[in-house]
């Protein structure tokens, strides 16, 4: 998974608000759903709730166990796709667009990082 994507994940979910909360129960920078909460507890034999993914270094670990689970070897848009549309979601056409503004914010992420490795060389 690329580095940053994550980040870009953060700000479209969320702006990077922890303390985020959606309209259907989801929590946190990355709005998480206490069923994929559930779902990671079944796959990694944890036992987090969801409250707890308030909490970015949590967040951060369901989140990456998830789409590790899920998205092996697949390419970052297609991961975006399964964190919106679930373990089938970069099949879905209703995550194609969702999977394009992750990307266009993954770039602009990668643009910005360049830049400064660019300042710190000069």
């Amino acid at each position: 998974m690329h580095p940053l994507l994550l980040s870009a994940l953060i700000q479209i979910e969320s702006g990077g608000n922890d303390l985020a909360k959606g309209r259907h129960g989801e929590l946190g920078a990355l709005q998480i759903r206490a069923i994929l909460v559930r779902d990671v507890n079944r796959i990694m034999g944890t036992h987090y709730v969801h409250s707890q993914v308030t909490n970015r270094a949590t967040a951060t670990f369901i989140a990456n166990a998830y789409l590790s689970h899920y998205g092996k070897n697949l390419s970052d848009e297609s991961l975006a796709r399964i964190w919106q549309g679930g373990p089938k979601g970069a099949k879905k056409s209703s995550t194609r667009a969702y999977g394009r503004r992750v990307m266009r914010e993954l770039h602009r992420q990668q643009d910005i990082s360049l830049a400064g490795t660019n300042e710190t060389r000069r």
